[in-house]
């Protein structure tokens, strides 16, 4: 059994997770960050990003490179494709166990544990993902300058981002499983009143194909059973988002999406445990706004640790 003391443990090394390390390290903090998966989260997923300031264009890849090589510079610890196996957050001294032995213990913790959008689980989504398969309008919109797409959801964020995204494509067709909106009447009637929008309903896009980058789709209706295959440019998955916040029911506040509740600092429910990125309360989902939230939640973390050693001192 390994037993080691660190100010600040960061679970999660997204782009959230990963700036709160650099901040953290700087502020001559000692930082452990832990990841149960590959480093980076879902940016390395991002085939291509140019809505980050300072930078034309970047590869998702890169760029979590990137934060990764300046954590580390700064004297980050990272543990990567590990398995948390029992987290205590309760008391002065937290404590996380990795892989049911190895046990690291810290002043507070900053959960950065992130978040996917749901998928449709459909042949050919996993191999055309970043390939003209997207999950985010605001990211990848751009992209698809006059081009041909479908939208894939019924809810608020599918029709509103279906309305933005005509600022771009030249048509966009929304498909969804139903024969009505889950979304509120105005977003319905604006996409509704948009010349270049379409509708499938009662729809499902049952497979993706190509070659190196998404070409056509097969589509299923839902009452008549039959199948159509279009040719297609592009396509956004706009059916909801999942937090990765499994492990920490019971421990720290979620609300019903299962996001983690935070105040104005950060803070959850427990004191020294600070939240960040997408896998808590909040509206946008961007790798900017992961970055801003890594930013606050560390330098919190750093003023409660502080503020914690005075008053022992005192």
């Amino acid at each position: 059994m390994i037993e080691n003391h660190y100010d600040v443990i960061v679970i999660g090394a997204g782009p959230a997770g990963l700036t709160a390390g650099i901040y953290l390290a700087r502020g001559k903090m000692k930082t452990l960050i832990l990841n149960e998966g590959a480093v980076g989260g879902q940016t390395v997923l991002t085939h291509e990003i140019a809505n980050y300031p300072g930078i034309e264009k970047i590869s998702g890849f890169q760029l979590a490179r990137n934060m990764k090589s300046q954590a580390v510079s700064f004297g980050c610890t990272i543990k990567s494709n590990i398995n948390i196996t029992k987290l205590s957050v309760n008391g002065d001294v937290k404590s996380v166990e990795v892989n049911g032995k190895d046990i690291f213990t810290s002043d507070s913790i900053i959960l950065a544990t992130g978040g996917k959008s749901r998928s449709l689980n459909v042949p050919g989504e996993n191999e055309f993902k970043g390939k003209g398969i997207s999950y985010c309008a605001t990211c990848d919109g751009d992209f698809f300058q006059d081009k041909n797409i479908i939208v894939v959801g019924g809810g608020n964020s599918a029709l509103e981002e279906a309305v933005s995204l005509t600022k771009y494509a030249s048509s966009v067709t929304i498909v969804h499983q139903f024969d009505h909106f889950q979304a509120f009447p105005h977003a319905v009637e604006e996409a509704k009143n948009n010349p270049k929008i379409r509708f499938l309903m009662e729809s499902k896009i049952i497979e993706f194909s190509g070659n190196e980058k998404l070409e056509r789709v097969k589509i299923g209706n839902q009452i008549t059973k039959e199948i159509n295959e279009q040719a297609i440019d592009g396509v956004f998955i706009l059916i909801g988002y999942e937090p990765n916040t499994q492990k920490l029911e019971g421990i720290v506040a979620l609300n019903k999406r299962n996001e983690i509740i935070v105040d104005e600092h950060l803070q959850t429910s427990i004191p020294g445990v600070y939240a960040a990125g997408d896998s808590i309360t909040k509206r946008y989902r961007q790798i900017t706004t992961a970055v801003a939230d890594g930013t606050i939640a560390a330098l919190n973390s750093i003023e409660y640790i502080n503020k914690k050693r005075a008053n022992m001192a005192a």
